[in-house]
């Protein structure tokens, strides 16, 4: 499976996207009111690692390829980010 997963503000806030190589099928995977950016995915295509301000700080999270259980994975007091 070919795609590529950005960030964008085009709804106001920076959220997490996927789409097809040729730009197709842009498909909006969170919806949070805390900034979600720059995305990295797995190799294996299953999961897709973020940084996110969900909790007022700077954090990595993990999700599922279609946007379903984001979960976070560091919790410091210091900025973590860009998986």
């Amino acid at each position: 499976m070919e795609k590529i997963v950005f960030h964008s503000a085009r709804d106001g806030n920076f959220e997490i996207y996927m789409m097809n190589p040729n730009g197709s099928e842009q498909t909006r995977l969170t919806n949070n009111p805390g900034t979600d950016s720059y995305p990295s995915l797995a190799p294996d295509g299953t999961q897709i690692a973020f940084e996110s301000f969900r909790e007022g700080n700077s954090d990595v999270y993990v999700m599922d390829i279609d946007g379903a259980n984001p979960t976070r994975l560091t919790f410091s007091a210091a900025v973590d980010g860009v998986p």
